[in-house]
């Protein structure tokens, strides 16, 4: 398993920048995935792992969501629909 130390390492160098549309859970708090749905790719398997403004962040399941929150299936709580989180980002 990884040390906490590279854990940590990995988290500052090589994590994105926050975008609008990781603050709406629309994309990988981690690596930046999109995570809506298009023709080509069905809905990526995303689960809550925090915060930002009284809005849920999102990661990808497994390593991602391991990095954001501790827990691969990241934090114990209800996800917030898809549908929810574009018609919020939708308003901006």
């Amino acid at each position: 398993m990884y040390s906490q130390h590279s854990i940590a390492g990995h988290r500052r160098s090589s994590r994105p920048e926050t975008t609008v549309e990781m603050t709406y859970g629309l994309a990988c708090t981690m690596c930046g995935r999109d995570l809506r749905p298009t023709e080509e790719k069905p809905g990526h398997d995303a689960v809550p792992v925090g915060r930002v403004d009284d809005r849920q962040t999102f990661a990808c399941r497994g390593v991602c969501a391991r990095l954001g929150s501790g827990s691969a299936d990241g934090l114990a709580e209800e996800p917030v629909p898809l549908a929810d989180r574009l018609a919020a980002f939708a308003q901006v």
